[in-house]
């Protein structure tokens, strides 16, 4: 018989996330085999109609990647060639890569050390000493689920003539409330668009590549389906310059599955999370914060220590397996250093925290059980 203590616990496991509701997700799948229509058919439009109605806005477009969500929504609003777009460093590259692959230029600032997300005095900065600019945006990412401070970062976009862009990649299902005595609001739903990935170790995660944009606008959503296949509107006439970034068939019958459990799977996340924080409350480590009005979804659950590099090598030991999200900040990077502009001052929080941060094993199929030993184990290194 298997000692359960010597099983390798995995930082993020879609497999067993699958396994979890493979019947649901094969059935969908011989559906679409069966039905002969594989690319933009009934499957798509059924999963955008409900992802627009989890999230609680008008509109919703399946793209192939959550870089292209960035990317088309960027076109959609005409920001391109001559546009800056401030977003952080502190993110997957992919954030930087969608803007550039639009034609526009990033400008990074540093994040807040609570909740590393983008931090609104150096946004301000930044858009006082960047205003040559023909147009400008601003990517606010919602990072490891927990909300950006979207009251703040919005009102400076509105300010400055900006347009907002949500990066929601890492925060499906996370709220926050948009003023004193409002409901909570579902993030993807403040700026004029918002982009999603549903990569497979995210918390709405298909079995391949996919991606949405939404937006509250009837004209955005009828401009970004043009820019989403080619500038059609009837097919193979283009109508204005577009791309080629589909969701098919498969992926969005796997996602209509995956989207009625995701409540409930958000909810074992924050159940986790409230299991780490408990265990690990009287150590050294500086855990996870949720602001007040604040949903966070906790698509990692990441804590900070200046000796995270021996933590890591420690738990890998005793058969924790743990990532970095991220090791090398964007501006770092060698692709981008010393040729994207930086907010004033630079990026001393990004560049601190990043050699601190160590995402913990965080899905919904992880048992108590496992996340006990992961305490365990962290409270013995540090001991």
């Amino acid at each position: 018989m298997t000692n359960p203590a010597s099983i390798p616990i995995l930082p993020a496991d879609p497999k067993a996330n699958y396994l979890a509701h493979q019947a649901e997700i094969d059935a969908a799948v011989q559906n679409v085999l069966k039905n002969g229509w594989y690319i933009l058919g009934g499957e798509v439009k059924s999963f955008e109609a409900e992802f627009a109605a989890f999230l609680g806005s008008p509109h919703a477009l399946g793209v192939a990647s959550g870089t292209d969500a960035i990317t088309l929504a960027l076109r959609t609003l005409g920001i391109g060639p001559g546009d800056g777009v401030f977003t952080v460093s502190h993110t997957a590259v992919a954030t930087v890569a969608a803007i550039e692959l639009a034609g526009a230029t990033p400008v990074l600032v540093d994040i807040d050390p609570e909740t590393f997300t983008m931090a609104p005095a150096s946004l301000a900065a930044a858009l006082e000493k960047y205003r040559s600019f023909r147009q400008r945006a601003v990517i606010p990412v919602h990072l490891y689920g927990h909300p950006a401070d979207l009251r703040a970062l919005c009102d400076l976009a509105a300010r400055h003539q900006a347009v907002l862009i949500e990066d929601c990649a890492q925060a499906h299902g996370a709220s926050l409330r948009p003023g004193p005595g409002r409901e909570l609001q579902t993030v993807g739903t403040f700026g004029q668009m918002a982009a999603f990935s549903f990569y497979p170790t995210k918390n709405l995660g298909a079995l391949g590549d996919g991606g949405a944009v939404t937006t509250q606008s009837l004209e955005l959503a009828e401009k970004a389906a043009l820019v989403r296949e080619y500038g059609w509107k009837e097919r193979y006439l283009s109508l204005i310059p577009g791309m080629n970034s589909r969701l098919d068939e498969i992926q969005a019958a796997i996602l209509r599955v995956k989207l009625r459990h995701l409540a409930a799977e958000n909810q074992r996340r924050r159940e986790l999370a409230a299991l780490y924080r408990d265990g690990l409350r009287n150590t050294p480590l500086e855990l996870p914060r949720e602001k007040s009005g604040c949903h966070h979804v906790y698509h990692q659950f990441v804590v900070r220590s200046p000796h995270r590099d021996k933590l890591r090598a420690d738990l890998r030991e005793n058969g924790v397996s743990t990532l970095i999200h991220y090791p090398l900040p964007v501006h770092l990077q060698t692709a981008y250093q010393n040729r994207v502009p930086l907010t004033p001052g630079g990026l001393p929080v990004t560049e601190q925290i990043c050699r601190e941060i160590l995402s913990l094993p965080m899905h919904p199929q992880l048992s108590d059980a496992d996340a006990g030993r992961v305490v365990e184990c962290l409270r013995k290194i540090i001991k």
